[in-house]
This record gives C-alpha cells, sequence and structure tokens, in this order.
C-alpha cells in the first residue's frame, strides 16, 4: 500500500495490491483525474492516459492552451470555473457571484485515517492499515480552503473521500452544494445498480444502461429512506457475481443525499455522491468549517459478488464498533405481533416464561408500554412505564425476564412525539415545523427539533432514565415517519437551509451519547421498516431491521437486494 507522489508530473498514485486510483495536477492548478480500476504496476507518469481533445463550442482557457474544463476528466469540479456539467461544489460570495477556481496549494501523506468530526465514518485499527492523502485547494479571491481527503486500505479495494471547506477569507461564504466525491469515468459503457422501491419491498435492485443525461439515486425524506437507499453500483454489461468489472459507491450519511450519474453527450461520465443540494444552503462564516460526509468507493474486478464482500467486509469490521461489532446476535422474542399495544406485567413474563424455555436470549417489550399509550395517537414522548399495564413500572418485568437468564429489550421511537402527550403539551415550540401553518401528521405525529440542543438533551436524559433503572440491555430503536415542512423557530432566516443536515448531526449526536452512557448497550435501527439504512448508522446501531415484511418468500427479494451493500 503506498500513496506516491510524483513532483515531476505532479501525480498521484494511490495503490494497494487490488487497485490503483490517479490523478495529477493541472497547469492551471486543477485536478485531473487519470484513473480508477484494477492495480497499475508502472510508477511513472501516465499522463497519456489522459485524453486532451479540442471540440468546438467547448468554454476554453486561453491562458492554458485552449483547455477545455468542461471536457477533462477531474476529482473536484466547481461550478463558475468553465465547466458546465453537474458540478461537485457550488459557492456563492456577499455579491451573489457563483465564479470559483478552486487550485491546488499543497498536500499532505499520513499513515492511518483521522475521524471526521461530528460525522461517522470508517476508522482503522492501527496506522499500518491505510494511508491518507489530503489535497489543499485554494480560491484566495473567494477566501475559500477545500482539503479533499482520500483514504486507501491496506486490504481492501476501497477508496474513501470526503471534504472539509474553510472560510479563510474576511469575507461570508453561503455553500450551495459540496459533495463528498466527483469521479469521472472516460466512457459510458456501464450498467447502473440501484436499490429502491417502498414499505414492505425494499431494497429491490434495479439494472439499467446507462443513457445520455442524468440518472441515479436520492432522498429528500430527511433521511436514508424505504424509498431510495444512498448505493449506486455500476457494472459492465456483462458482468455477473463473478465475472467483470464493477464500481461501487456508497455514502454514510443519514439525511437528504445525492448519488447522481450524468452521461455528457461526448460520452463520459460524472458521478457524484454527497448531500443533497436541494433545499440545502450553509453559511460559512470567516474561520469557520463544513464537513462533508464520507464516500465509500469499492472496485472489482472479479464481478459483483467481489464488490459486495468489499463493502460487508469494510462496514462490518471498519464501520461498526463497539462490544456488539463481533458478537453473534442474541436471538430475540418481540412482543408487538404477538400482544401488539396490549402489553402489561403479566403476559410479558407469561412470553417470557415460553421465551426461555424455547431457547430464546433476548425479550424485547416493543410498543405500548409507556404514557397512556394504548392506541398510536398518543404518549409517543412519554418516556415512562405505563401506570395500568406496569404499575408497578418496568423493573419486576426485567427482572424476572433477566432471572431467566434473558436479556431486557425496549422499543423506542425518540424523535417524534405524540400531540397527545404530556411532552406536547409542555413543550410544542420543540416540533419541526413552521407554527403558522397546519403541520402534517405522519402515524398522529410530528417531528422533534433535534437541532436544538435542549430538545436531545431531554430525550438523552429520559431514555436515560429507563435504560439505566431498569438494566436495559437492548434498544429497538424506530422512526416511522419522514420530515415535513422542515423550519425550525430556533434559527434565523439565513441558517433555514441547514436545518436538515443539523437534524442528521442531532441524531448522531443523540446516539453517541446515549452510547457513551451505556457502552454495552445494543441498539437496533429500524425505521418503518428499511429507511435510515445506511453505512453511518451502522457507527451506532450494528443490527439493523430491514423491513417489516416478513413473508418468507418476499423477504427473500429484500435480503438479496440489501445484501449487495450490507
Amino acid at each position: 500500500m503506498t500513496i506516491a507522489f510524483l513532483e515531476s508530473s505532479l501525480q498521484f498514485h494511490l495503490r494497494n495490491n487490488a487497485i490503483s486510483y490517479v490523478f495529477r495536477v493541472l497547469e492551471g492548478g486543477e485536478l485531473n483525474h487519470l484513473y480508477f480500476g484494477s492495480r497499475l504496476r508502472d510508477d511513472g507518469p501516465l499522463t497519456d492516459l489522459q485524453e486532451i481533445l479540442f471540440r468546438d463550442m467547448l468554454s476554453v482557457s486561453d491562458d492554458r492552451g485552449m483547455l477545455s474544463l468542461e471536457q477533462i476528466r477531474q476529482e473536484y469540479p466547481v461550478t463558475g470555473s468553465g465547466d458546465l456539467r453537474p458540478c461537485a461544489l457550488t459557492v456563492c460570495d456577499e455579491r451573489g457571484s457563483h465564479v470559483a477556481r478552486l487550485t491546488y496549494a499543497g498536500h499532505t501523506i499520513i499513515n492511518g485515517k483521522p475521524p471526521l468530526q461530528g460525522l461517522p465514518s470508517t476508522y482503522v485499527g492501527d496506522t499500518g492499515e491505510a494511508q491518507t492523502l489530503e489535497i489543499i485547494l485554494r480560491d484566495d479571491k473567494l477566501g475559500l480552503q477545500a482539503a479533499l481527503q482520500y483514504t486507501i486500505f491496506e486490504d481492501l479495494p476501497v477508496i474513501t473521500r470526503s471534504v472539509r471547506l474553510d472560510n479563510v477569507g474576511p469575507h461570508h461564504l453561503a455553500v450551495d452544494s459540496a459533495y463528498s466525491a466527483s469521479l469521472d469515468l472516460p466512457d459510458a459503457d456501464w450498467d447502473m445498480i440501484t436499490l429502491s422501491n417502498a414499505w414492505s419491498r425494499e431494497s429491490e435492485a434495479e439494472r439499467v444502461p446507462l443513457r445520455t443525461g442524468g440518472q441515479g439515486v436520492s432522498s429528500l425524506d430527511g433521511r436514508s429512506s424505504k424509498h431510495a437507499g444512498p448505493f449506486v453500483m455500476l457494472t459492465r454489461p456483462g458482468a455477473d457475481e463473478t465475472h467483470g468489472e464493477a464500481i461501487g459507491v456508497s455514502l454514510a450519511y443519514s439525511g437528504n443525499f445525492d448519488i447522481g450519474v450524468n452521461v455528457s453527450s461526448l460520452g463520459g461520465v460524472r458521478l457524484r455522491a454527497g448531500i443533497n443540494p436541494e433545499l440545502f444552503r450553509w453559511r460559512l462564516e470567516p474561520g469557520e468549517s463544513f464537513q462533508t460526509p464520507e464516500a465509500l468507493i469499492v472496485h472489482s474486478d472479479q464481478g459483483l459478488g467481489a464488490l459486495s464482500r468489499t463493502f460487508h467486509t469494510l462496514l462490518r469490521t471498519r464501520m461498526a464498533r463497539g462490544p456488539w461489532r463481533d458478537r453473534r446476535r442474541p436471538v430475540a422474542l418481540n412482543t408487538y405481533e404477538a400482544l401488539y399495544m396490549n402489553v402489561d406485567e403479566r403476559n410479558v413474563m407469561e412470553l417470557a416464561d415460553q421465551a426461555a424455555d424455547l431457547g430464546m436470549e433476548l425479550v424485547v417489550v416493543d410498543d405500548g408500554w409507556f404514557g397512556q399509550r394504548d392506541w398510536d395517537d398518543a404518549s409517543i414522548g412519554d418516556w415512562a412505564a405505563h401506570p395500568v399495564k406496569f404499575p408497578r413500572g418496568l423493573k419486576p418485568v426485567a427482572d424476572h425476564v433477566h432471572g431467566l437468564g434473558l436479556k431486557f429489550g425496549l422499543w423506542f421511537e425518540p424523535e417524534m412525539v405524540n400531540a397527545d402527550s404530556d411532552l406536547y403539551r409542555a413543550h410544542p415550540d420543540w416540533v419541526l415545523g413552521d407554527a403558522t401553518y397546519e403541520l402534517s401528521i405522519g402515524r398522529h405525529q410530528y417531528v422533534l427539533d433535534l437541532t436544538r440542543p435542549e430538545v436531545r438533551d431531554h430525550i438523552v436524559e429520559a431514555l436515560s432514565a429507563v435504560i439505566g433503572g431498569n438494566d436495559v440491555d437492548y434498544v429497538k430503536w424506530n422512526m416511522n415517519r419522514s420530515l415535513s415542512e422542515v423550519f425550525s423557530a430556533a434559527w434565523p432566516a439565513e441558517a433555514q437551509g441547514e436545518i436538515y443536515h443539523r437534524y442528521v448531526l442531532g441524531y448522531y449526536d443523540l446516539m453517541s451519547r446515549l452510547l457513551e452512557r451505556f457502552p454495552e448497550l445494543l441498539i437496533e435501527a429500524g425505521s418503518g421498516g428499511g429507511a435510515r439504512l445506511d453505512p453511518a448508522v451502522l457507527a451506532f446501531s450494528p443490527q439493523h431491521w430491514i423491513s417489516e415484511d416478513t413473508d418468507a418468500m418476499e423477504r427473500v427479494k429484500i435480503q438479496y437486494g440489501t445484501s449487495y451493500a450490507y
């Protein structure tokens, strides 16, 4: 494994035993992508891999010998630089100008892999497992610096990419789009596989040939949704499970995302992965930074199966973490299908006795154990034992389950609130939405504003009281509705484009704080079935409930599609 810099041609070659990733610095300072694929053994300059031809009607730069950025394969293309294709970065200055030109200003190569501030990302067990290259691009007129991070692992055909934007000037900037990675490929002879569909038929793999124009997969649900997962695979038309070339891209992000593929009229391909720019604008004041989530890029020359196994290994061993990363998951009895919301102390204990007789290892009390919860229209947010169903609280039930040698788990939906709840009556202002309009309700629920520290503090304390007071071993963390009418009264007008992303950061903060308090806790992610399934969630929840559909034949298809990426 090496990251080699060839100073004579300003070329970077990231290489391990399986792959090579090569780019160089052009005379104008832009980064010119040369190659991504199976390992190259050539240590010399590889500039012959770049096609530089002049074509009529292209935008060109006279001071660089008729070079057109509209035709050149780039590493991180910027809007307003002469490249008329969809770009990776769009920044607006105080005058309203979107013109920018980021050029090479230096680089650093380090052993290992640094974490990303505030965002889950892949990691290493020791510094010998990977090397990281940080490229610094700068626009001095704009006062903007971009730090492009590339990590290559020693034993996996993986490149991870992310970007940190720094306002190093004296003026206010606005970031209108900031993708984590852009990959330009020289030809469009690929099929595209995506994982999408709907509730109860999640992760159906769809394979179609690339065509001229835009295609891909994206979400505006406020999360990685059951309608669209943040994963795209490009395969050569003849590739199958065991043969042929494939490139897979996944985004470690739990909010609005976009993984788009654009095929130009000249046959080139640009693949971008990052935060969905729709409904997004981030203020970048002098001295401030913005970090994009991590994109995972995998290559295979041995078919789709090898590519999937790389994702499996990477996410299982270098995204999931904590004591449950490598443990066998306990066999669970969940009360919902047996009792729905009609749980009480007696019938849960009876089920636990049967579970123990059958050799199960975990009893999970699902929906209906809290507040005044008898149906799904009340008490979400009131995380205390139902006084009628559990008059002695949950501790006797937990002790009974533990006394049988089983683990004890509870269902929560911490990000939501019912209008009929003590929490909402006390804090209607904690709901995400514009109070001057009637808000949409999903499953009788509103969304709590996780951008507000006081809301997150309340959730952490409420859940901690239940988990700690009842020796809870397992949490089923649900999220049964998407975000809608996204507005936060806690933030000024100019910050409203940040709310979707700040919500995701709030979710990560919640999970991190809860696991700091309860490091042995196993959290299963589940969002109305297969929503919020993405690599980042696995950093907190190494187990995911991928569908509500347990029909055997349907589940075969759901498991198969999911297994492309997880």
